[in-house]
């Protein structure tokens, strides 16, 4: 299902939360509604029907690295599955939609915040942020591989401001900060 940028973002997060009601990890790993941060991040820099797979994997990647929105999975082997499962269904929600460069994209960020994630490195909010603005392009390969090599972030965050503009990144990036502080 669709989120349109002028729907708001509640929508999103009920669907989000409910997405997998049926299972009981699922619902034993989900905060209370009143515990939840709903806080976009990086979806705002993307196309808005893909809102629910960006935020939805955004998750996943805040329950495997950082402080989840919406679940308190503290132990980790439940952490990495529900993460790679909050994975799953992002990269399904984007692919209803045909725009094989996206899936792509997507799949080229997550191994390349996994790598960064592995070798203890900073930077990802910097490869968040150019990923998902320039959904789609096949940019985020070499940006990212070079940003590996180099740890320049700047001309990753170069591509996600000259995609989505100035203010919404700096904005996507202090959402992302206070997830990992």
């Amino acid at each position: 299902m669709p989120i349109e940028s002028g729907d708001g973002s509640s929508r999103l997060w009920q669907l989000l939360a409910s997405e997998d009601a049926e299972s009981a990890l699922w619902s034993d790993l989900l905060l209370p509604e009143l515990e939840r941060e709903q806080e976009l991040a990086f979806s705002p820099l993307g196309a808005g029907p893909l809102a629910l797979g960006i935020e939805t994997i955004y998750e996943g990647y805040l329950v495997h690295y950082g402080r989840s929105r919406l679940f308190a999975a503290t132990e980790p082997n439940l952490a990495l599955l529900l993460g790679d499962r909050l994975y799953a269904r992002g990269l399904v929600h984007v692919s209803q939609f045909g725009d094989v460069e996206a899936v792509t994209d997507l799949a080229t960020l997550l191994e390349l915040c996994a790598r960064l994630q592995a070798e203890s490195k900073p930077g990802d909010g910097a490869l968040w942020a150019a990923g998902i603005a320039s959904l789609g392009s096949g940019k985020i390969k070499a940006e990212g591989d070079t940003f590996l090599r180099s740890g320049d972030s700047e001309p990753l965050l170069r591509l996600a401001e000259e995609s989505a503009g100035a203010v919404p990144v700096e904005r996507a990036l202090a959402v992302h900060a206070r997830r990992f502080s």
